[in-house]
């Protein structure tokens, strides 16, 4: 493999990844906005314009662009997230030129025609109706409104009914020129890529991305905790809890991130191995850490039978403190394993090694070699480890959401709340 890095007049960065053995490429362009951007009477607008992107330009109908690059066996995708919205493309080598141009044509000139933006409001409000009926999705919305209150972190990526309603063409056009800036704007490919001539075509098509860097979002404030319970007929109760975690570039993330794989990151973990198989009270539970460039997130998930809930948060809390102590060097070294396993297969993927080429460029300004990050995983340790954990554990409040029917819902929130010893009395329903 060879990475290579070009930043452009306009400020844009294009870096690539050569892969000589691969027929195909994997194409994006990755924009440093994302969901915590937007205010107020923005809520929704980066995902609104991620779907209006691919519907229509002023060269292209939304149809002949999907054909465009169908015709030639490739594929158009995009995602919007909470600090990066992407849109991706995978082809044939002989088809980067078109691609590029094809991403360029869908990011520089969309029409965001009237008609278009109406009917695309409807497949978005649809989309929240498809999320409002997952309870997982949902229990994960008011657990985010309890981290992040009041903030832009702590709201849906898709939006509300009303907040689109309330956007038209003006809008998304002036979001688009604030935001979508060379200086935060990365384009990158791997596989079957020619450096010299992705920086040519990027140079040719993304001339009008150029200027200074765009507001910066409001800085995030992890909330205070607290407990959330919403009652619904349902088969399972859906539980939740999160904690404030490290942001990206903190010289503890990768500690953190094995104490979260030690905890519930996979069928060894100790709450699989405690809560599913030895006492059978889930089908699936999982803890997760998700850095951003200024806080972290830990969470953690489970569903179960509503007259297990409270057996079951106790069971949690009680992994969870005995863990921070008891963590050994057999489970160090496995979850170091996974980590590093996880990382060298997605090097094998075109498509997930663009992604982490691309964040890694927003991120750190430049892209991390697989040596540099093995050595990073290499290097936690058993003290290392317990040292994340305990701050895990006292950095904030525990911020618990639950989802469900019955009576041990409160019961289940509580005893989360007793977590770091300190609760919030305050419970919402």
């Amino acid at each position: 493999m060879a990475v290579e890095v070009t930043k452009l007049p306009s400020g844009l960065t294009v870096v690539t990844d050569s892969m000589p053995h691969l027929e195909t490429a994997a194409l994006g362009v990755w924009a440093g906005v994302g969901g915590r951007d937007e205010k107020t009477n923005e809520h929704g607008i980066s995902h609104l314009l991620e779907h209006m992107a691919f519907k229509g330009t002023k060269t292209r109908s939304s149809r002949q662009i999907v054909e465009e690059i169908e015709a030639v066996g490739g594929d158009l995708n995009a995602a919007t997230s909470t600090e990066t919205t992407a849109f991706y493309a995978r082809v044939l080598k002989a088809d980067v030129p078109l691609g590029l141009e094809v991403l360029s044509d869908i990011l520089a000139n969309p029409t965001f025609d009237p008609d278009e933006l109406e009917r695309e409001k409807s497949v978005i409000v649809q989309e929240i109706g498809a999320a409002q009926d997952t309870p997982d999705d949902v229990v994960f919305e008011h657990l985010n409104e309890l981290c992040y209150p009041d903030q832009p972190m702590g709201r849906s990526l898709l939006g509300t009914a009303k907040t689109l309603q309330g956007f038209d063409r003006d809008m998304l056009q002036d979001y688009l020129s604030t935001h979508y800036r060379g200086p935060e704007m990365v384009v990158a490919a791997t596989g079957a890529v020619n450096h010299r001539q992705v920086v040519a075509e990027a140079h040719k098509h993304f001339a009008s991305f150029e200027g200074t860097q765009g507001p910066k979002p409001q800085p995030a404030t992890f909330g205070k905790g607290g407990s959330k319970v919403v009652h619904r007929d349902l088969e399972q109760a859906h539980l939740t809890l999160a904690l404030e975690g490290l942001p990206q570039a903190h010289p503890e993330l990768f500690s953190l991130q094995v104490f979260t794989n030690i905890l519930g990151g996979g069928m060894s973990s100790r709450l699989f191995q405690e809560v599913r198989e030895k006492r059978g009270l889930c089908y699936s539970i999982y803890s997760f850490h998700a850095p951003y460039s200024d806080t972290g997130f830990f969470g953690l998930y489970t569903g179960t039978d509503p007259n297990d809930a409270s057996e079951m948060m106790e069971v949690i809390v009680d992994v969870i403190r005995e863990s921070v102590e008891t963590l050994t060097e057999a489970e160090i070294a496995r979850a170091k394993a996974q980590m590093k396993a996880g990382l060298l297969m997605a090097l094998e993927s075109c498509s997930s090694r663009a992604e982490q080429l691309a964040r890694h460029m927003l991120a750190y300004g430049r892209p991390l070699t697989a040596e540099e990050l093995i050595q990073r995983i290499d290097a936690v340790s058993v003290e290392s480890t317990r040292d994340a954990a305990r701050g895990l554990l006292t950095r904030s409040r525990p911020a618990v959401a639950a989802l469900g029917g019955g009576r041990g819902l409160d019961t289940a929130v509580a005893f989360a709340e007793g977590l770091t010893g300190v609760r919030d009395k305050t419970l919402l329903h």
